[in-house]
């Protein structure tokens, strides 16, 4: 079977090909042999033994895990270390560590700068403003403020 998967060309490839099968594939299919009556009883017996071996194996080791993790979680527990403390102490190590990096330091130093640039920005304004109304004429500001006191009603 290998050797006409190589001699088309798809040697490693699984179920998962993009491509439709063609005839020549669909002959491949018909000569798997999913009952595998090719193996002896004998064969068949040792296979079923070594599952079960394994299997036995495998319930062993979940039986040592489960104990390990209970043996963990007392420990734990004498630690008074609750899942809502380590929750606690994850999120302020990740603060800590969000905190001390350098994208933090930099975006911090950005948004300061930008603060304090807005800051100088308005204040300018407010200053220009302020002289430009002092500019003005007794009349032309009590215009001035006549017009604002009718939109903040």
């Amino acid at each position: 079977m290998e050797t006409r998967q190589q001699e088309r060309g798809h040697f490693g490839a699984g179920f998962m090909d993009s491509e439709p099968l063609k005839e020549a594939d669909e002959d491949l299919v018909s000569e798997v042999n999913l009952t595998n009556s090719t193996m002896t009883e004998e064969e068949r017996q040792e296979i079923q033994q070594e599952l079960a071996k394994l299997e036995e194996e495998i319930g062993t080791l979940r039986q040592v895990l489960s104990s390990k993790e209970k043996q963990h979680a007392e420990l734990k527990q004498q630690l008074g270390l609750t899942p809502l403390s380590e929750l606690r102490n994850n999120f302020s190590r990740g603060w800590h560590d969000m905190q001390s990096s350098t994208a933090y330091k930099k975006t911090t130093e950005t948004l300061s700068t930008a603060g304090q640039r807005t800051s100088a920005a308005f204040s300018t304004f407010g200053n220009t403003i302020t002289r430009r109304f002092g500019d003005l004429s007794p009349l032309q500001r009590r215009l001035w403020t006549h017009t604002l006191s009718c939109f903040q009603s």
